[in-house]
């Protein structure tokens, strides 16, 4: 251990760490608009400087070595007055359009120039002209508000492997942008949102789906229903101060019915109907001598990816649509007309931790009759600025429960909500279908965590099944290499898009740490360790709906509702 002087006082740091790391550790805040914990420092925007005795001039705290005896002044005159000048310059060339930007609430420079006391422009000259791109679905670029951080290109590149943006110019005209500056739509982009959720200010955003949403509402003629996907419920509590990993499931519910949806359904419901399809899928695969590894078709972004990076694995992807999708395809094609409701007059909703759900949706494979399955998506964002434009507050209302037939889940399609949650689910009813019975331990501690890649080898009634689980995209494109060159030990790999899965989507609360992730994991851990239907086999309305409408796993009426097909794409590069 290292002992350095910060601020005049010691603290403790480690072999390796730099300033920065040794600060935070000790509590001590050195603000920063470029810095990601997990990636190698760059050291782009200075914010980080501090002023070190012995050394003659400001250092980047995120990039400088700390060393045994160091004395550090993190908050010095001269610091503070570099920091506020680097403001004031960004400021310089950025909109003054705070009081409408969607990041008005949450924006770190606004914030870093309210800490700074900068109250007033110092530094004048022509602004650039830039093009807001809303060509994607998902994701809206401003780059007027861009402060070239870097952050949005190193995750886009280091950590998913995209690389749909980069730095492009030189000079004063560097701006981030696309390849030949084309619009995300028909850019590699595979719409995650992780952009987003490092961007400092507004210059990323989701696509804003409330005015389609409140003007369905509006609407007597209008059959508005919305579902809730497994991660929401523990994550939305955030946004109204509530602790990481709450779970206002219920309070979600009562906010959505006063707000005046006619129907409040949970995704889970239909996670579990996945499983039902895709564990007969796989197992079915195995029998009879499918496409394998068999590969997890319920992220969006993960099926882009192959479309469009790997499409020699389409033939590996589950069929099934996502849950999203099942859900509302059944809402259309089924539980309208049991209602007695006409199809084209229900206006399905999604509340989803995703932004590339609003992609999915839009997908003219995944509709049948001329009808989307889903019309309108809401990020968590979103739908608790919609709670908050209602004026109601989470904290206070009391719980009620989801509508049936679609409001009752089990604890394994909850799990969906974190990474090895379906793979997790999955085992537990592909043993059922195999045995006849469950597993002594429903708990699959092996594809459990935060871990970026899991594996775990079963032996199910004589059969050796090899599954993996990865989250992040570029963990997918090192386990596809592996497949690519020859590997055969696996039958089954569950792939999520974002790392450690829905419950750190590009939709969710921004700026949360490592500890809110395992709140919320641990979260949807109790809820299945504390209820007694765990498993997907073991949804009676799920079983209701076989018997009323389906059929069976894998039937004409469900290949018909619940499955789909994907196709290469091609992309500008």
């Amino acid at each position: 251990m290292l002992t350095l002087q910060v601020n005049d006082r010691p603290i403790q740091a480690r072999q390796g760490d730099t300033v920065l790391e040794a600060c935070e550790r000790a509590g001590i805040r050195i603000p920063t608009l470029c810095h990601l914990a997990h990636l190698t420092p760059t050291g782009a925007c200075r914010m980080c400087v501090v002023e070190i005795e012995g050394q003659r001039g400001l250092v980047p705290s995120c990039a400088f070595p700390a060393s045994d005896g160091m004395c550090i002044h993190t908050h010095s005159e001269r610091a503070v007055e570099a920091r506020k000048v680097i403001v004031e310059l960004l400021l310089s060339n950025h909109p003054d359009d705070c009081l409408y930007c969607v990041r008005n609430s949450d924006c770190e420079l606004r914030e870093l120039a309210s800490e700074l006391g900068v109250r007033g422009r110092r530094y004048f000259g022509s602004k650039l002209e830039y093009k807001l791109d809303t060509s994607s679905p998902s994701i809206v670029r401003d780059p007027a508000k861009c402060i070239l951080c870097g952050k949005c290109v190193r995750v886009c590149e280091e950590v998913q492997g995209i690389g749909c943006i980069d730095f492009v110019n030189r000079g004063s005209r560097t701006v981030v942008g696309t390849a030949f500056d084309q619009g995300l739509n028909v850019s590699s982009c595979i719409n995650c949102g992780q952009c987003i959720m490092v961007c400092p200010t507004g210059a990323l955003s989701e696509q804003n789906d409330l005015p389609r949403v409140l003007a369905a509402l509006a609407d007597p003629e209008t059959f508005v229903v919305i579902q809730h996907a497994p991660a929401v419920s523990v994550t939305l509590g955030e946004e109204f101060g509530l602790r990481p990993g709450a779970d206002v499931a219920g309070a979600m519910t009562s906010a959505l019915r006063r707000i005046g949806f006619d129907r409040v359904f949970e995704t889970s419901f239909a996670a579990d109907l996945t499983i039902m399809e895709e564990a007969s899928e796989l197992v079915e695969r195995i029998k009879t001598g499918g496409p394998l590894p068999m590969m997890t078709s319920c992220s969006p972004g993960w099926i882009k990816y192959v479309e469009q990076s790997h499409p020699d694995f389409i033939p590996n992807l589950s069929s099934c649509k996502s849950p999203q999708a099942m859900l509302g395809s059944v809402i259309k094609a089924w539980y309208a007309k049991r209602e007695g409701i006409a199809p084209e007059r229900v206006f399905t909703v999604s509340a989803m931790p995703c932004t590339a759900k609003k992609f999915e949706a839009g997908r003219p494979e995944l509709g049948h009759d001329g009808l989307y399955d889903v019309d309108a998506v809401l990020t968590t964002r979103e739908l608790a600025r919609l709670i908050r434009m209602r004026g109601l507050d989470l904290r206070i209302l009391e719980p009620e429960a989801a509508d049936q037939p679609f409001g009752e889940r089990s604890t394994a399609g909850k799990l969906f909500g974190a990474s090895g949650g379906v793979m997790e689910a999955a085992i537990r009813t592909a043993h059922f279908l195999l045995t006849g019975r469950d597993l002594d331990d429903l708990k699959v501690q092996a594809v459990r965590g935060l871990d970026g890649v899991k594996e775990v080898r079963l032996e199910i009634d004589g059969l050796s099944i090899g599954a993996a689980v990865v989250s992040g995209l570029g963990n997918a494109r090192r386990l596809l290499e592996e497949v690519r060159a020859g590997r055969r030990d696996l039958q089954f790999i569950e792939v999520m898009t974002c790392p450690g899965g829905c419950i750190n989507g590009g939709g969710q609360t921004m700026g949360v740490s490592i500890e809110a992730l395992r709140a919320r994991l641990q979260a949807l851990y109790a809820i299945d360790r504390d209820e007694a239907k765990r498993t997907a086999h073991g949804n009676e309305s799920v079983r209701r709906l076989y018997d009323e409408f389906l059929g069976a796993p894998l039937s004409e009426v469900s290949h018909h509702l619940l499955h789909t097909h994907y196709g290469a794409r091609e992309v500008v590069r």
